[in-house]
């Protein structure tokens, strides 16, 4: 049997990280105990996988042997009068690790969307909600969900302590929201989805640009919202914007994992079907005439997923549409976006003087854009810097290898 490679497995621990998570909480009732157990059972798999090579089920495996090791730690715990290890050892052994859902329990039937609702729990503060929900289902470090937040890491790790201690001090049960409480978690549940995409999408560290399992299973959720709140026009234009986005993964990288810039892509490699499926979702949002924020990013894709070639893209009217954005989420990163279309129908100086009113000195990709609009100004000293700067502040070696080059070709490659 062939072993598996040190990055197979890592690519096993990011694709099952979350459903495994998932069902232990449902199994212990913990969170601290589910995710310690996850780790020891991803660490026996890299004890044994390379030798042994992947078992059948790997998300099945990795499952077992975590509820295995946790129950035998529990028994240890327990044997000492540790009333929380007793209660946790009572709420595992009285279920099996993948049992029947009862009829009628809830409309979620999924583990993971199930965990995502109900860490969204109102009785936590939004931003600890969507973090420790990443944390949780999206198997991020706290240092990329830090990124994702612009916020320092040690801020985010507190944020994530904080939030785990409210949900055990509080006694916050792990159930299922019945479905008059759905509606009132939906933005923060949106908001996590969107995250995980987001991640898969440009991965904030690691050598490869793209996390194929994070941008499945953000894709997977969404669709599983959509069956459960059909009538929700941000669940819908959500999933279009992951569609409309995800159509153009193949086309994002070169053969040897070079990023490719949108205008850059080989649209013949975009998939045909996800557009159509995303634009037809949108022309539905469209006719409800409830937009919100996704929507109007999907409406921004579609235009995007439109143009047969990038020099026949309707700028002005994905200007218009940041313009709509803006009134839902006026934030620095969409002026930031607004800006780079800016580019395109008013030019770079326009666009510039937008960006430099934005106070994004932490944000590696204000740097990016800041640097090739001084680029195409000609002013190559100022943009050299910048670039210095959007490299200094990427942990992903695809985007860093990107503006190396960027930054060496304002110099002639010295």
């Amino acid at each position: 049997m062939t072993g598996a490679s040190p990055a197979r497995i890592e690519r096993v621990f990011g694709e099952e990280y979350g459903r495994a998570v998932a069902v232990l909480v449902r199994v212990f009732g913990d969170i601290d105990i589910a995710e310690e157990a996850v780790q020891d059972a991803f660490t026996e798999a890299v004890r044994r996988w390379p030798e042994a090579g992947l078992p059948p089920s790997p998300a099945g495996w990795i499952i077992t042997t975590a509820r295995n090791r946790a129950i035998d730690r529990l028994r240890r715990e327990a044997s000492r009068a540790d009333r929380h290890a007793q209660a946790a050892l009572l709420h595992a052994t009285a279920e099996p690790a993948e049992p029947a859902e009862p009829a009628g329990e809830s409309a979620v039937r999924d583990d993971r969307l199930r965990l995502i609702f109900t860490c969204c729990h109102p009785a936590l503060a939004p931003a600890a909600r969507v973090a420790l929900t990443l944390r949780l289902l999206g198997g991020l470090t706290t240092a990329e969900i830090a990124r994702a937040f612009l916020v320092a890491e040690p801020t985010m790790a507190q944020r994530i302590v904080r939030a785990k201690g409210k949900i055990r001090d509080a006694g916050i049960p792990y159930r299922v929201p019945d479905e008059a409480e759905l509606p009132g978690r939906l933005r923060a549940v949106l908001a996590v989805v969107y995250l995980i995409f987001n991640e898969g999408y440009a991965a904030s560290s690691g050598e490869r640009l793209v996390r194929e399992g994070l941008c499945a299973e953000a894709v997977r959720l969404g669709r599983l919202l959509a069956e459960l709140m059909p009538d929700e026009p941000e669940v819908m234009g959500l999933l279009a914007l992951m569609l409309l986005l995800e159509s153009r993964r193949t086309a994002r990288t070169s053969p040897d994992g070079d990023l490719v810039l949108l205008a850059d892509q080989d649209r013949d490699r975009w998939d045909r079907d996800l557009i159509a499926e995303g634009q037809a979702i949108v022309r539905c949002c469209l006719r409800r005439d409830r937009p919100g924020p996704y929507q109007i990013q999907a409406a921004i894709n579609a235009v995007h997923s439109d143009a047969p070639a990038a020099a026949m893209t309707d700028w002005w009217q994905i200007v218009r549409l940041y313009d709509q954005l803006l009134v839902f989420t006026p934030t620095p990163v969409v002026a930031l976006n607004r800006a780079v279309a800016v580019a395109e129908v008013e030019g770079a100086s326009a666009a510039l003087a937008l960006v430099e009113e934005l106070d994004l000195g932490g944000y590696h990709l204000f740097h990016a854009i800041r640097a090739d609009l001084l680029r195409r100004l000609g002013r190559t000293g100022e943009a050299a810097s910048a670039y210095e700067k959007a490299i200094a502040g990427t942990a992903n070696a695809a985007e860093r290898a990107f503006l190396e080059r960027n930054r060496r070709s304002l110099t002639g490659g010295r």
